[in-house]
């Protein structure tokens, strides 16, 4: 483990990414429930995988910062 690891500086990134995902995700749903999603994808399909990435991804972020929470911070990787 590297000497200057900070559990609470990880903890804080990690929150700061899911803030992130989450307004990333109220953004693809607006675009979704206003409509404006077919002025920039061809096809509602084209929007849909990108949805799917979107939801993947703030899923992640929320996992992760369950776990920072849990575990009182992420593990650095080995």
């Amino acid at each position: 483990m590297p000497a200057n690891f900070n559990p609470h500086r990880l903890e804080r990134v990690t929150r700061r990414w899911l803030d992130l995902a989450e307004r990333r995700l109220a953004y693809y749903d607006d675009l979704y429930r206003s409509g404006r999603w077919k002025y920039y994808f061809p096809t509602q399909e084209h929007f849909a995988i990108r949805m799917l990435d979107v939801i993947k991804a703030a899923k992640a972020f929320r996992r992760a910062a369950g776990a920072s929470g849990r575990s009182g911070g992420l593990r650095p990787a080995a």
